[in-house]
């Protein structure tokens, strides 16, 4: 009889720790995608420092690009700032879309998804990106990024 009562507080038990990790799961979900909205709407206000705030400021912070590799916090906000906010260049008006978030615990998620760029001359860069976040005293971050450009 133990061990039937033992069973019955393990099977409530796993029932209660997947409905809190259901819940967490979800929570972390709306905050990965909270910051991406954040990001967009900081690159469309061209606030480039406000869309770095998504990013993890570290050295240890990897960027995937055009088959080169940024390592650290700066060196991906010096790409950026090169390629759409200097001179000559334009941040446009980007869209995320297709997102995917994919939970790998309670402080860390996997997002893919589709940017877009439209620029003034008509163009539309685009491509997609994968992303690993991390959760931070401060908040959700990303720690890796791995974005693709379709060729024109």
């Amino acid at each position: 009889m133990k061990v039937l009562g033992c069973l019955a507080s393990l099977v409530c038990l796993a029932s209660m720790c997947t409905g809190a990790y259901a819940q967490v799961s979800a929570d972390g979900k709306a905050a990965v995608e909270q910051v991406l909205r954040v990001q967009q709407e900081a690159w469309n206000h061209h606030d480039l420092e406000g869309f770095m705030a998504g990013y993890w400021n570290s050295p240890e912070l990897t960027f995937f690009s055009d088959a080169k590799e940024a390592s650290g916090w700066q060196a991906a906000f010096d790409r950026y700032r090169a390629k759409y906010a200097s001179a000559g260049h334009e941040m446009g008006s980007l869209d995320f879309s297709g997102l995917r978030v994919e939970m790998l615990g309670p402080d860390a998620a996997f997002v893919r998804g589709q940017w877009k760029l439209t620029l003034s001359d008509g163009k539309t860069p685009h491509g997609r990106f994968t992303l690993v976040f991390r959760k931070f005293a401060d908040g959700w971050k990303i720690v890796h990024d791995h974005t693709s450009a379709a060729a024109e």
